[in-house]
C-alpha cells in the first residue's frame, strides 16, 4: 500500500513538472522536478528536463551540472544533454569543458584553451524573445555565440557588435542573399560593444541624400542603418517625441524625406559631428532629433509563456532581417530592411 502511494505522488509530480513545464512556469518546473530527482535521482529523463529547465532559467552552474548527469545515466549518446551541457559550459566560460563537449557533439572548433573565435556563418538571432522580441542578423563566431551585425533598436538595450548567447535549436528562418539561414533565440549578452545606439530622425530631400547620409563616417561612429518603414507596430518619432506630422500617403509619393536612421556611435559628440556635416553639405537636408534611451536587455519572468518556442508569425517581431543584401565588409553585411 506505501509503494503503491508513493508511485501515485512520483506519477503525480512528473505530471505536474511536465505541465508547469508546457505552461512556461519554469520556477514551477524546477521545483516539481526537484522533488522528483529527490525520489529518484538517477533517472536520465529527470536530469535532462531540470537541466532544460535551468537553461531557461538562465541558472547556468545548474543546467551544467545536470545535464552533465543526464549524460553520465546513459549508456548512448544524447545529443540533447551534450548540446545543453555545452551552451551552459560557454554561458560559463569554461572553455575546455565547452571545447570538450563540442567535440563530443561532433562539432569542430578552432584549436585553442580559451574563448572560440571561428566563423560559424551568418544566423538571424531574436533579441529579448520572451518579451517584445526583434530578429536581426548576426555572424555566428561559435556554435552558440554570435556578434550582432545590425543596429538594433535602442530600447532592446543591445548594441551593434554586442555577443550574444543564443540557444541551440532553431526557431524559424530568415532571407539572406537569395537564400536561407536559421533564426536562434538569444539567451543572454556575453560582451557589451563600446557602439552606443542612437536614433536619428532626418529630412533627405533625395533617395541621394540618404544614401550620403549612410556611406559617411566620422571618429566614432561605427555604422548606420535607414530604419525607415522597419517597425510596423508604432512611429518610432512619436516614440521619442520627435516633432513631427503624420502625412497622408498621397502626401509622401514614391520617396518619404522623413527617415529614421539608426547609428552606431561611441558617443553623441561622434553622431552629432556626423550628422552636422551631413546636414551641410547640400541644401534642404535637415536633421530634427536625435534621441537614445539608456536600457538594459530584458530578463525572461515566469509568466511569459512558452517563449523558447516561438512560432514562426511574420508579426511577431520588429524584423530587420528582410531583403538584405551584402557590402564589401565581410561583417557589416547586414544592413537590411526591418
Amino acid at each position: 500500500m506505501i509503494f503503491r502511494r508513493r508511485s501515485a505522488d512520483t506519477k503525480a509530480l512528473k505530471s505536474e513538472a511536465y505541465a508547469a513545464f508546457e505552461r512556461g512556469a519554469l520556477v514551477a518546473a524546477r521545483e516539481a522536478f526537484d522533488a522528483l530527482l529527490e525520489r529518484v535521482p538517477d533517472d536520465a529523463n529527470y536530469r535532462y528536463m531540470q537541466g532544460l529547465v535551468c537553461k531557461y532559467l538562465r541558472d547556468w552552474p545548474s543546467s551544467l551540472a545536470h545535464n552533465r548527469r543526464s549524460i553520465e545515466l546513459r549508456e548512448e549518446r544524447n545529443d540533447a544533454s551534450l548540446w545543453n551541457a555545452a551552451i551552459a559550459a560557454t554561458a560559463l566560460g569554461e572553455w575546455s569543458e565547452a571545447r570538450r563537449l563540442w567535440a563530443a557533439c561532433e562539432i569542430a572548433v578552432p584549436d585553442g584553451d580559451g574563448p572560440i573565435a571561428g566563423d560559424f556563418g551568418i544566423a538571424s538571432v531574436r533579441l529579448n524573445p520572451w518579451g517584445r522580441a526583434e530578429t536581426l542578423y548576426a555572424r555566428r563566431i561559435d556554435p552558440v555565440r554570435a556578434r550582432l551585425l545590425n543596429i538594433p533598436l535602442p530600447e532592446s538595450g543591445y548594441r551593434r557588435g554586442d555577443i550574444v548567447l543564443h540557444d541551440g535549436a532553431c526557431t524559424g528562418q530568415r532571407p539572406l542573399r537569395g537564400g536561407w539561414v536559421p533564426v536562434f533565440n538569444v539567451l543572454a549578452r556575453c560582451e557589451v560593444s563600446e557602439f552606443r545606439t542612437f536614433a536619428a530622425f532626418v529630412d533627405c530631400p533625395s533617395r541621394a541624400d540618404l544614401e550620403d547620409l549612410l556611406a559617411m563616417r566620422v571618429p566614432g561612429i561605427d555604422d548606420l542603418e535607414d530604419w525607415t518603414g522597419d517597425v510596423a507596430y508604432y512611429c518610432l518619432r512619436c516614440s521619442y517625441g520627435a516633432p513631427h506630422r503624420h502625412r497622408a500617403p498621397e502626401e509622401i509619393g514614391d520617396w518619404d524625406s522623413e527617415r529614421n536612421v539608426g547609428i552606431a556611435a561611441q558617443s553623441r559628440h561622434s553622431a552629432e559631428k556626423l550628422l552636422d556635416a551631413w546636414a551641410a553639405n547640400a541644401p534642404g537636408r535637415r536633421v530634427d532629433a536625435l534621441e537614445t534611451c539608456t536600457a538594459e536587455p530584458s530578463a525572461p519572468t515566469d509568466d511569459t509563456g512558452q517563449w523558447w518556442d516561438t512560432p514562426e508569425d511574420e508579426n511577431a517581431d520588429r524584423d530587420k532581417t528582410d531583403d538584405a543584401h551584402s557590402t564589401n565588409d565581410a561583417d557589416r553585411d547586414a544592413r537590411s530592411e526591418r
